[in-house]
């Protein structure tokens, strides 16, 4: 195995005394069920995208300890020999069921379930919310800026910005399963197959002894896309004027402007107007510069004349919100054959956990295909069904919503079978395009980036039950 994919020791250390700690204790082989779920969706959006998946896949399948690994745990001082020999000989034997990449998700729901080994299935949770989190912020994010652009072609512009190489990467990955048409990172087009883009920085204009000769060497070298960067001077004075003048004397298969500062409603109202009336009106008008949906939004609204987006920083770290709050906890044992659910108590009702091994299944309406809600279930519960299905509230007693003529689907498939892997994961254009026919489903309401409708994710009356008995049990 190659040992710069082995990230095996990339996690709390928490996770590897407490791995020690269930070794020492004769608790290493007891089964356990571990749930990965998020509380809060960002930026007070209706939805979160779920991504990561993939990532996940390569990790288990290239987990192991290897020498270093063993010298280092050795040299802490705390690991007994026997439990060290385990880890070296350590196989993957856990069952693991997620949600595929670039679905809706919501609060609350088990987007990832882990049953196997306690040993096994605690080690997991750090690189897991990781990923998971990571991934699933910067696709949520892209997906609140691409529906800000109403059909206009957004790039992801950050890796310079990005919190490390790795972040550049997969984030590039997860923006274009948010929707993003491409990246400015071209790794990701050689290990990901996302279409790398870019043109030009104000250098290369600045390294020419004019602005229209930086403009007519590029168009030589690239006659077939010339796409020229205007705001290195003066926009309007310098910049368009010899963008035209170098277009209608090479007349370049593509061509387009970007513009990467000032006013973008005036400047590209006013760009337009050149652009049109020198015969340009295919001439394609890019904008950049700390972009974000919000800003997006309003400069659409006020007019102004944009073929595509590229966004950089506010998209590459989710700037206004840039934590995932993804977590993994424990909802189950099995001894002696017996399922035990286990719950986390608090006084904040939100911490309290949903016990148990569970199904998720999303209700659509049969005449519009439209999501309903979402229905968490006992894994051997039957799917939801009939003309008159009754949802239960998370918290309290009393039924909330009917709902009638429905399909239900399983939200999640198995990745794992006793450490073996049983999912490919999907190529990435078929994940964005799943992702947008997904979103598709949601009703508009859910689609407000203020105040947006609440999408109901309830659980089932047999789940619902388990947990107050649970809860009047710890309260007695």
């Amino acid at each position: 195995m190659n040992e710069k994919l082995n990230l095996t020791m990339l996690t709390d250390f928490y996770e590897l005394t407490m791995a020690n700690g269930y070794f020492a204790s004769g608790m290493a082989e007891d089964t356990a069920y571990f749930d990965l779920f998020f509380r809060k969706i960002p930026d007070g959006g209706g939805f979160a995208i779920m991504a990561g998946i993939e990532q996940v896949l390569e990790y288990l399948d290239n987990l192991s300890f290897s020498e270093r690994d063993i010298e280092f745990l050795r040299s802490k001082g705390i690991f007994s020999e026997e439990f060290l020999k385990y880890l070296w000989d350590f196989k993957f034997e856990c069952d693991l069921w997620g949600v595929p990449e670039g679905t809706p998700i919501f609060p609350g729901e088990p987007l990832i379930t882990v049953k196997g080994p306690v040993i096994q299935a605690q080690f997991l949770e750090t690189m897991l919310l990781l990923l998971i989190n990571h991934q699933s912020l910067i696709a949520t994010k892209a997906n609140r800026i691409v529906r800000a652009a109403k059909g206009r072609g957004v790039m992801e512009f950050g890796t310079r910005r990005a919190h490390g190489a790795s972040a550049a990467v997969y984030g590039a990955r997860a923006a274009f399963i948010g929707g993003c048409i491409g990246t400015a990172c071209a790794i990701s087009e050689r290990d990901y197959g996302i279409h790398a883009l870019g043109t030009m920085a104000h250098s290369w204009v600045q390294m020419h002894d004019s602005e229209y000769e930086a403009f007519k060497r590029y168009a030589e070298i690239y006659p077939d896309n010339c796409v020229l960067l205007v705001d290195t001077y003066n926009v309007l004075k310098s910049g368009v004027p010899n963008a035209i003048k170098v277009f209608k004397e090479m007349k370049p298969g593509r061509t387009g402007i970007r513009i990467d500062s000032g006013d973008i409603t005036y400047l590209t109202k006013n760009a337009r107007k050149m652009l049109d009336d020198s015969g340009l009106a295919d001439c394609s008008i890019i904008v950049s510069n700390s972009l974000d949906e919000y800003i997006i939004r309003e400069v659409l609204l006020e007019g102004a004349c944009i073929n595509s987006f590229g966004v950089g920083e506010r998209l590459i770290t989710s700037r206004s919100e840039p934590v995932f709050g993804g977590v993994y906890k424990l909802a189950a044992l099995e001894k002696n054959g017996k399922m035990i659910p286990k719950m986390k108590f608090s006084e904040n009702i939100e911490k309290i956990t949903d016990p148990g091994f569970k199904s998720l299944y999303r209700l659509y309406d049969n005449a519009t295909n439209k999501a309903i809600a979402d229905v968490i279930t006992l894994d051997d519960e039957a799917p939801p069904s009939g003309d008159n299905y009754e949802i239960f509230d998370q918290h309290i007693s009393w039924k909330r919503k009917r709902v009638s003529d429905f399909y239900a689907r399983n939200l999640r498939v198995q990745l794992f079978d006793k450490g073996r892997r049983v999912y490919q994961s999907p190529g990435i254009d078929e994940i964005r395009a799943y992702c947008l026919k997904q979103v598709g489903t949601l009703w508009e309401e859910m689609l407000r980036f203020e105040y947006p409708q609440t999408y109901y994710v309830d659980l089932s009356k047999d789940l619902w039950k388990m947990k107050q008995e649970l809860i009047k049990e710890h309260t007695r």
